[in-house]
């Protein structure tokens, strides 16, 4: 048993603060990444991890010191360094003749890899190289996935979740306008995925909407599509699970129709429509012949219940 695993019980109150911190929860906390270098890597993967590490800031963690690891051979090193940065995701950056530019995205299932995906980097367009205004940091991007593999191929679906899950950024409550200005466009197409940046504009239409226009921020790369190591059907569905207390209750005569409009079924007794009161017209007022006959037949009625 590793001193990582053992079970720790808390001696002061700020290490049960920090226990208490990575307990398992309901909601859990946002993912958080490490970007690792390898041992041989090149100024391109450095730079492609700094850039990737500006997307994802501040829920990320970078290595600057290099690491002698194989995540496809031995994944034991980026689990611990996982598992002490508490971050469920994590990006590997490596360089060697067979594989150059190399970049694996992977994900951790209770600190064991669950997903990893290897990608090359053909061309890359740095953030420094585009000189035009960046998007605050933390802003939570709009992701966009264009190209009918992410919907055919089984590797590009779980590269698809794989991408969502790494560059989703917090969960929120309520969108605001303004706040969207950032935009992530992944584009798979002969066998590579094009990931394009742009900071989104929005400029006066003459109108309450907004004209909308799409400035290219940076950075951009081309990756072609190599190793995978994907997790079983029963560990992915295991690891997709979610708790009970989360999952909605069903209300009964309440339903929603595709667009989310929430419809209700009321259930109401038989109403005697002769006794609505309605907007009194002089047009639709009885003639005396009239009431007095209405006056004889309620009069006959009473007698014969009577009787």
């Amino acid at each position: 048993m590793s001193g990582l695993d053992r079970v720790v019980k808390p001696k002061t109150k700020r290490s049960k603060r920090f226990l208490e911190k990575r307990e398992p929860k309901l909601n859990e906390n946002i993912k958080n990444a490490i970007l690792v270098k390898g041992g041989n890597a090149n100024s391109t993967v450095s730079q492609a991890l700094k850039d990737i590490y500006a997307l994802k800031k501040p829920y990320a963690v970078l290595y600057k010191k290099k690491n002698m690891t194989r995540p496809f051979e031995d994944q034991t090193s980026l689990e611990f360094f996982s598992k002490k940065s508490d971050c469920s995701l994590f990006l590997f950056g490596s360089h060697n003749k067979k594989r150059p530019n190399n970049l694996i995205f992977g994900r951790m299932y209770d600190f064991h890899v669950l997903d990893m995906i290897e990608l090359g980097v053909e061309k890359h367009v740095s953030l420094k190289d585009i000189k035009n205004c960046k998007c605050p940091e933390g802003t939570k991007p709009m992701l966009i996935f264009a190209g009918d593999m992410f919907v055919l191929n089984e590797d590009y679906k779980r590269l698809k979740s794989l991408l969502i899950d790494f560059f989703r950024g917090p969960t929120v409550s309520g969108i605001r306008l303004a706040g969207l200005e950032h935009v992530l466009h992944f584009t798979a197409v002969e066998g590579k995925v094009l990931l394009r940046s742009y900071k989104v504009l929005m400029k006066k239409s003459g109108c309450r909407t907004p004209r909308i226009e799409l400035e290219d921020m940076g950075p951009s790369f081309d990756f072609v599509v190599r190793r995978t190591h994907l997790a079983s059907d029963d560990l992915y569905k295991l690891a997709m699970k979610r708790p009970k207390a989360l999952k909605a209750k069903k209300k009964k005569n309440i339903s929603h129709d595709t667009f989310g409009t929430k419809y209700g079924r009321i259930h109401m007794q038989k109403q005697d429509l002769s006794k609505l009161r309605t907007r009194k017209v002089k047009g639709l007022k009885k003639r005396r012949a009239e009431k007095m006959a209405t006056e004889a037949e309620d009069i006959n009625a009473k007698k014969i219940k009577q009787n």
